[in-house]
């Protein structure tokens, strides 16, 4: 197991999985639609590169692995690890932390005047909801992306999904889900739809019963 991992980060490190070396084997070997691994074998040698070829990406990922990889493992050292561990765990969690309440708790939080708390797991995965109020015993829910997740996929299929997650949500919570999208200015976060703020501020009155339901 150790070896294919070794294997495989240098091949992908050095790219020689990629189109321009071997070709492009999905659409191979969609064309060729094999009935067994020796048929499909035949296929590629013949109508994408040669056995040799394959040969020689081999040795070189040798060379890689054996001389270079070889060479920086030489470098690590015993404090290399333990500082590495030490960053990992302390200074980029922290550094989470930080642009996490650099949004939610530096902006959303003292605006609203109100706890702001981490969601549970299972509410991420089946509310899409990231953290949440507690008002009078119900919640609302808070979802954070950056403003390019508008972008990422069709507007209409990211919008229906949330949005019946966070109907779910309401449902069984009773607050509402509010979506707050992010950006960095000048290497800090900062919300953008800031209109987010009052319609918040607007559901916790509501569920504070101090405005008509």
């Amino acid at each position: 197991m150790a070896k294919e991992w070794i294997l495989n980060q240098g091949m992908n490190r050095w790219g020689l999985n990629k189109k321009r070396c071997v070709g492009p084997v999905s659409e191979l070997i969609r064309t060729c639609a094999p009935k067994s691994l020796e048929e499909w074998e035949e296929y590629y040698y013949h109508n994408a590169y040669s056995r040799e070829h394959l040969e020689e990406l081999g040795r070189k990922l040798y060379i890689k692995v054996s001389e270079v990889i070889q060479c920086e493992v030489a470098e690590v050292t015993e404090q290399d690890c333990i500082e590495y561990i030490k960053t990992v765990v302390i200074e980029r969690t922290f550094d989470g932390y930080q642009n996490e309440i650099e949004t939610v708790y530096g902006q959303l939080e003292q605006t609203i005047g109100v706890p702001i708390k981490p969601a549970p797991d299972e509410w991420d995965r089946l509310y899409n909801v990231d953290f949440f109020i507690e008002v009078n015993g119900k919640y609302i829910g808070i979802q954070i992306k950056p403003v390019t997740f508008e972008h990422t996929f069709e507007e209409y299929k990211w919008k229906d999904m949330q949005e019946t997650s966070h109907v779910k949500f309401e449902q069984k919570f009773g607050g509402k889900v509010f979506t707050v999208f992010s950006t960095k200015v000048g290497g800090k976060k900062v919300i953008v739809n800031k209109d987010v703020i009052e319609q918040i501020k607007q559901e916790i009155r509501r569920l504070g019963g101090e405005v008509n339901q």
